[in-house]
This record gives structure tokens, C-alpha cells and sequence, in this order.
């Protein structure tokens, strides 16, 4: 489960891009907290303590505690030539709302699949997965087995086995997560791509 992570903040008193300047001048980043039928409010963070739950990896999918409210990043805008943080949007949730979450994947058990032994490539279609889930039970990642996966089979949501509670925010489909391809030798070697006498030797 992911980890509640802290942030201090002051509450802005003034809003237009000339006060944002000024706070990023000042090593402070705007933001905004609001949901949870409460009013927006505008505060300012520290850019280093903000840096330093950025580079978590998983500050996105965490309940971030901003002056003891409970919220959830829901964007941050960094500047395209220094990559500084230039502004963060936090939702405000209550302790067991249920949110949506970006949830890393993780694939396992690499060794024990059949069809990467024989060469195939694991060809990741999603490198995360959309879930919704209780804020108190926000997963850091998701793993899938490889184990037993042939050249050719593809990993759909409907065989992920997921944290009790959590679902797929997509669910009009059983979506693809990731497919073992084969590599063109091991295809021509096989047939798939022409018949063995056709076949080009190749790699000899």
C-alpha cells in the first residue's frame, strides 16, 4: 500500500501570474487544493519538499497530507525548458473515498515463461493501470506473472488478480496489457512468416 506522504503549505493571498513569479521566484510553487464540496484554496509549497516527493516515483498514486487535509495530486505543471514543478492541483478526499489512481505494473516471474525462453519479447502495452480504489488502500504497484506465458498469448485485465476492493476503471473491455511477440527468427524458423525451406537463415 502506498505510503501517506506529508507536505507543508501557506495559504496564498494573492492569485494572477505576477504573485506566481514572484512565489517561484522565492523556491515557493503554487497550488490549488479543492473537492469535497468545500471551497478552493490557494496555497504554496516549498519547490525542495515538493522535489523530494516528485522523485518517490509515486507521489501521483499517494495521499499526500497538505496541512493536515487529506488530498490526492491530481496534476502538476512543470516548466517545458527547466522541468521545475511550476504548479500542483490537489483533490481533497475524504479517508475512504473511493478515487481513481495510475498504479505502476510491475511484471514478475520472467524466468518461468516458456515463450521468453524461446526468444519472445515481452511487449508492454500499459505500463500502468487505471484503478479505482479506497484512498486508504491505494496500491504502489501491481504485479503479473509471466509464469507459463507462450510466444503469442496476450495478458488481458481479466486475468490480473487485484488488491481486494480495487477495480479497473476501464470496464467496458477486457483490455490488453501486455502480449509475448516473437522475434522474426523465431517466426521464419516456425513457419509464421514463410515456410521453413523459404525461410531466411538468420543469426547463422
Amino acid at each position: 500500500m502506498s505510503e501517506t506522504l506529508t507536505l507543508s503549505a501557506e495559504t496564498r493571498d494573492r492569485a494572477g501570474k505576477g504573485a506566481s513569479r514572484a512565489l517561484r521566484r522565492e523556491g515557493r510553487v503554487p497550488a490549488v487544493i479543492y473537492g469535497n464540496k468545500a471551497d478552493p484554496v490557494g496555497i504554496h509549497v516549498n519547490e525542495r519538499e515538493l522535489m523530494k516527493l516528485l522523485n518517490t516515483g509515486h507521489f501521483m498514486n499517494s495521499v499526500v497530507m497538505v496541512n493536515g487535509e487529506r488530498t490526492l495530486p491530481k496534476d502538476v505543471a512543470f516548466d517545458v525548458v527547466t522541468d521545475r514543478p511550476l504548479h500542483v492541483d490537489f483533490l481533497r478526499i475524504s479517508e475512504h473515498a473511493s478515487v481513481h489512481v495510475n498504479v505502476p505494473i510491475v511484471f514478475t516471474d520472467e524466468e518461468e515463461s516458456a515463450g521468453i525462453k524461446r526468444g519472445g519479447v515481452l511487449n508492454v502495452v500499459r505500463h500502468e493501470l487505471e484503478l479505482v480504489v479506497d484512498a486508504a488502500e491505494i496500491p504502489d504497484q501491481i504485479e503479473i506473472s509471466l509464469k507459463g506465458v507462450e510466444v503469442g498469448d496476450s495478458i488481458h485485465i481479466s486475468a490480473v488478480t487485484l488488491p481486494k476492493g480495487a477495480k479497473p476503471a476501464i470496464t467496458d473491455r477486457d483490455f490488453t496489457i501486455a502480449t509475448i511477440v516473437a522475434p522474426s527468427a523465431l517466426k521464419s524458423s516456425e513457419g509464421d512468416t514463410a515456410t521453413e525451406d523459404e525461410a531466411p537463415a538468420e543469426g547463422e
